[in-house]
């Protein structure tokens, strides 16, 4: 680049190449090559002839041919690279490409005299391999994710606002699979290879499949299926205490333990996203100036194929109309008396969802009762599908319900439509989501004594999970079909994406997943398998039955609204269900790592009394666990903590918006400078051009001025002022300055 060469003359350039050749010459072979020829041979032919020549243009000869020879003693590869990297000129460049090539005599002579060159090309040569070999892997692994053309053909016909649905479900797929990890690593993958005693299995009969149940029961699957020793040698279920066993790796301990530590990571994970989220799209969400930047610099010019090409215009285009939409909506104004009347018919909407929402929750409740006092038989496990069947039934047809409700309502802004749609969705999924929680802990708890009701409780979200599933690649594949032709008879145009709906439904599902985490580990493996297959479900039936918004809207922060809505309703109410799972109900004493136990937080402090008791050397454990997890304090300080990072990170999010928007004012600033300066010169162009007037009237009568086409012109001093720029050109050319000017700014 130009600046790098700024102050610097081209023989200094050619001396620090040079000597950093020198140095990995030295590093290459472990000596410097003789330059004793190099000296006579890059003496210039002219010296014969005893012409004086510069002493700095003989100076850089020499180092241009030292830098030659320099570069002949390194390999292809690094002599390719410093010569991109020089800041010299493209010609000056391939001549030293030309001349640094070694003849194949002399190489041929060098490989026959010592194996130094060979062994380095060869090891330079591997190590090229293996990095081709590296990105073939990369671009293999590329080409096999789901969304590797799908989100840039989403964005490109349907938009920001569709896509964030799409991106938003790839953020979940990396949440399940960093929730996966350890679970298989410390708990599966253990248990699996140390076998409890057998339990005799049922036949399969392909609905365990649905119900969850049959022979997936005595599983790793659920949380029964876990032994409550350390792992050594298998041992009765009537032999197995609390303190058995020898073996450091205690399961009650690894399960308690591994649970809290995955929930831990993803809370951390899903804190940052948020708050990078929050960062990138309320500091750089702006639109002011975009238009231009859109405009003039989204073109990727190292497209070639006809369909990129085709998909970037339309992403362009898509990107266009957004902006264009958001501007022409931020124009608008409503009177005092429309903004009554829309106030009212909000309340009014309003007051009908939350009564929808009530009867949803009343009948959720009223049914679960019944399936408590009428339990189904061991053989008809078909009739355990009839709660998740009401659940799925409501959750499809009560937003369906809200989008009729939304017509009344006829909002301006997009934007506001699908908030409004999301808030009331996420007010029915908590209602249902708070009366099943009490449903499995304060009322089936009760009623399964001397069973084990945590494998009931997973495997009915394992039911509510696959129901869920099926109702909406039903309603995928057939509903919005349906509605796609409905509309198409009467509105004459495809239905659009409902972004809301499908949005809580994630939210929903991976709510099911974290409240099912402890009564089955592999849970977020069935969530990975759903999302992959919805993926492709739903964007199959984006492109058939749905179309572009009919008003185009930018959705700069949904994103951020969907992973705020994932943390604080979502995670928190799943983490406040485990913790009272875990302090406060007791566990089975026929299944799992903590029969026999009071609580499952008990676990630990058996262990910890187990390690007392062995001797001084655990002495340290035991006191971390006193004073750090017994101790109700650092809970406390632990949230504050993290409370105090959250309040900062916003903080510092508001002072870079705060200081983005002086520095705006400044170049604001700047650009009212200029023109209030071009003004003054249109002044004091104005009053020079009057004087000139003046001067040439009192100076030189109207009679005795010749003509500019005359010969004689030079002879008249008071021509000089007719030579000037007259008032008009001067004013066109300011003119012109200006229009630039406030351009930029």
């Amino acid at each position: 680049m130009p600046s790098r060469t700024i102050g610097r003359s081209r023989g200094a350039i050619i001396s620090k190449y040079y000597n950093h050749t020198v140095r990995l010459r030295r590093r290459h072979s472990g000596s410097r090559p003789i330059l004793g020829p190099v000296v006579c041979s890059a003496r210039p032919s002219l010296r014969l002839y005893d012409l004086e020549l510069d002493p700095a243009d003989l100076e850089e000869e020499e180092k241009w041919s030292l830098l030659v020879k320099e570069l002949q003693g390194l390999p292809v590869a690094q002599r390719d690279h410093m010569l991109r990297g020089m800041p010299l000129s493209l010609q000056e460049k391939r001549v030293l490409r030309e001349k640094s090539r070694t003849p194949r005599g002399k190489q041929r002579g060098r490989q026959g005299h010592g194996g130094v060159f060979c062994c380095s090309q060869l090891r330079y040569t591997c190590v090229l391999a293996l990095h081709s070999l590296g990105l073939v892997l990369l671009t293999c692994l590329h080409a096999l994710r789901p969304w590797r053309y799908a989100l840039k053909q989403i964005g490109g016909q349907f938009g920001s606002s569709v896509l964030s649905y799409f991106l938003f479900l790839k953020t979940l797929l990396a949440f399940n699979m960093l929730l996966l990890l350890p679970l298989v690593a410390f708990l599966v993958a253990v248990q699996a290879a140390f076998t409890p005693e057998a339990h005799p299995a049922p036949t399969c009969t392909g609905l365990e499949l649905l119900t969850g149940g049959g022979c997936f029961t005595h599983t790793v699957m659920y949380y029964g299926y876990y032994s409550n020793t350390t792992l050594n040698t298998p041992c009765g279920p009537l032999q197995c205490g609390p303190r058995a066993g020898s073996l450091p790796y205690s399961m009650p301990l690894a399960y308690l333990f591994t649970v809290g530590a995955a929930f831990f990571i993803t809370c951390i994970t899903l804190v940052y996203s948020m708050s990078h989220s929050f960062g990138e799209s309320y500091r750089v969400g702006s639109t002011k100036g975009i238009h231009a930047i859109t405009v003039f610099c989204s073109w990727d010019y190292k497209v070639t194929q006809n369909w990129a090409s085709r998909l970037q215009r339309d992403n362009i285009c898509t990107q266009l109309k957004e902006l264009l939409a958001e501007w022409r909506l931020c124009k608008g104004s409503q009177s005092t008396c429309g903004r009554l009347r829309r106030a009212a018919v909000l309340a009014l909407v309003w007051l009908l969802s939350l009564a929808a929402v009530l009867g949803c929750a009343v009948a959720v409740l009223t049914f679960s009762e019944l399936r408590i006092q009428s339990p189904v038989v061991a053989d008809q496990e078909a009739g355990l599908l009839v709660l998740p069947l009401v659940i799925c039934l409501l959750n499809l047809g009560a937003p369906y319900l809200f989008r009729g409700l939304a017509t009344l309502e006829r909002h301006d802004s997009p934007v506001l439509e699908v908030y409004v749609a999301i808030g009331r969705n996420l007010v029915l999924k908590t209602a249902i989501l708070g009366v099943l929680c009490y449903h499995w802990l304060g009322r089936r708890v009760a009623t399964l004594q001397g069973r084990c009701w945590e494998d009931f409780v997973g495997q009915e979200l394992y039911r509510f999970m696959v129901m869920d599933f099926i109702f909406a690649l039903l309603d995928s594949l057939f509903g919005e079909l349906v509605w796609r032709l409905i509309s198409e008879r009467r509105l004459r145009g495809k239905p659009e994406f409902d972004i809301a709906r499908n949005v809580l439904d994630l939210i929903y599902g991976q709510t099911l997943t974290w409240l099912g985490v402890l009564f089955s580990p592999l849970l977020p493996a069935v969530q990975i398998l759903r999302l992959l297959i919805l993926f492709q479900v739903k964007k199959a039936s984006l492109m058939a039955n749905c179309q572009a918004p009919r008003r185009p809207w930018l959705a700069s922060h949904m994103s951020t609204v969907f992973l705020t809505l994932l943390c604080f309703p979502s995670f928190l109410g799943a983490a406040v269900f485990l913790c009272y799972a875990v302090w406060q109900v007791k566990p089975s004493d026929t299944c799992g790592p903590f029969r026999s136990l009071d609580t499952m937080y008990e676990a630990g402090t058996v262990w910890v009394r187990h390690l007392e008791q062995v001797g001084p050397g655990g002495s340290w454990l035991s006191w971390l666990h006193r004073y750090l997890v017994e101790n109700t304090f650092f809970l406390f300080l632990a949230s504050a903590l993290l409370l105090a990072v959250i309040y900062l990170n916003i903080q510092v999010v508001k002072g870079q918006r705060k200081v983005i928007c002086l520095l705006k004012e400044q170049i604001r600033n700047e650009g009212e400078d200029k023109i209030f300066l071009i003004n003054r010169l249109h002044s004091v162009y104005e009053r020079k051009e009057r004087r000139s007037l003046q001067w040439v009237r009192y100076s030189c009568p109207a009679a005795s001025v010749p003509s500019q086409q005359s010969p004689a012109a030079s002879s008249w001093p008071c021509l000089s002022a007719f030579m000037a720029p007259s008032l008009p050109e001067v004013k066109a050319g300011g003119r012109r300055q200006l229009n630039s000017v406030r351009g930029l700014a």
